[in-house]
């Protein structure tokens, strides 16, 4: 798991003030980030146009920096799979068959958006709110053995949630656990594979997006219904 093509996602968090300084990065680092790139595409390698690797983010050095930007390109290719195949399920009409989901009509999944109310809208972003506090807490992460990515941790690790004054059976990661009885070979190769499909998803919902808002804007891109609002106003 690893920053080797920048992602969308994280060349956005280059939009937040930074105290970053150009330079370097440590020999250790610079390798493991080529072998990654490498794994994940023998063709283009290790490829770095805006130098993100060379900043140290917030003068915490090289592990931090590194932790950081693969962390994001992890992360939020996780949550672009999961919206691409949401946008394709959602966008022929396929829902649960019982209210409220039976209730929204809307056809794309932009407008199946505008009519959520408002308050549900709330809950859906303080919930994945409170998933992100708790996946980055120090305290929960070193009672479970691990570290914060940018202190040394595993980019892209999720606790369990085992430590909820509620319990929750099923683990949000790896629910069924199928992923703890893969070898460690297997486990890297599902890692870099995580990392492609996670950038080809980015690129996929947002091409989704683009194209429903301006036809032909996706070369041989799929002919989509027109949404005629604005998806950067997610509650006008």
């Amino acid at each position: 798991m690893a920053l080797a093509v920048p992602s969308v996602a994280s060349m956005a968090f280059q939009q937040v003030p930074i105290l970053a300084s150009q330079r370097v990065p440590s020999v250790r680092m610079s390798a493991e980030l080529e072998k990654i790139a490498k794994a994940a595409n023998p063709v283009v390698g290790y490829w770095d146009p805006l130098n993100l690797a060379k900043l140290n983010f917030w003068g915490k050095g090289d592990d931090a920096t590194v932790g950081f930007l693969r962390h994001a390109e992890i992360k939020h290719g996780r949550v672009a799979m999961a919206a691409f195949v949401g946008y394709i399920v959602q966008s022929n009409g396929l829902k649960f068959p019982w209210a409220p989901f039976d209730a929204i009509t809307a056809t794309t999944p932009e407008e199946q958006w505008d009519a959520l109310p408002v308050a549900a809208k709330l809950q859906i972003i303080l919930f994945v709110g409170f998933l992100e506090v708790y996946s980055e807490h120090s305290f929960i992460l070193e009672k479970q053995g691990e570290k914060h990515y940018m202190k040394g941790g595993k980019p892209g690790y999720f606790p369990k949630m085992d430590s909820w004054p509620h319990p929750v059976p099923l683990d949000l990661y790896d629910p069924f656990g199928f992923l703890s009885k893969d070898s460690a070979a297997k486990k890297e190769a599902g890692l870099i594979k995580e990392i492609n499909n996670g950038r080809l998803a980015m690129i996929g919902i947002f091409g989704f997006i683009c194209e429903s808002k301006i036809p032909g804007s996706v070369p041989w891109g799929p002919h989509l219904p027109q949404y005629a609002g604005d998806v950067m106003q997610p509650f006008a």
